[in-house]
């Protein structure tokens, strides 16, 4: 009778814990839409199907979006390590205010210029570091 009740209080506790995971994670995925994360990717898309023929666009589409949910489920194990579950809702109501959909709209843009300097830096500090060679 012990062992049944053991077994019951685990399995329950092993249920718990998948949903409270499973809330974690949808909670992390609706984070990483919202950052805009959601819109650069399906740009991408986009961009890297340029090429496909009108005939073939529609499949190549529906196909590269399938590629979306496995890449958003490994996003978000990535912010699971770093965050906690409050910490993401916080995030994610932040990112629901109109600063949060402003910072949205604005970071792949501003990621992309923030990039271009960085290169430009990094070009310049290797200059100065064959000059010391």
């Amino acid at each position: 009778m012990k062992k049944i009740l053991f077994v019951c209080l685990l399995m329950l506790t092993i249920t718990v814990k998948a949903q409270e995971n499973t809330e974690f994670k949808n909670v992390t995925i609706e984070f990483i839409k919202l950052t805009g994360a959601g819109a650069a990717f399906e740009s991408a898309i986009g961009q890297i199907g340029a090429g496909v023929s009108e005939a073939n666009k529609e499949a190549y589409t529906n196909e590269a979006n399938k590629t979306l949910e496995p890449l958003y489920v490994k996003m978000a194990d990535i912010y699971m390590a770093e965050f906690t579950i409050d910490e993401i809702k916080e995030l994610v109501a932040f990112y629901k205010t109109e600063l949060g959909k402003k910072l949205s709209e604005k970071q792949l843009g501003l990621t992309q210029k923030a990039m271009m300097f960085g290169q430009s830096w990094g070009m310049e500090v290797q200059g100065i570091a064959q000059k010391y060679n």
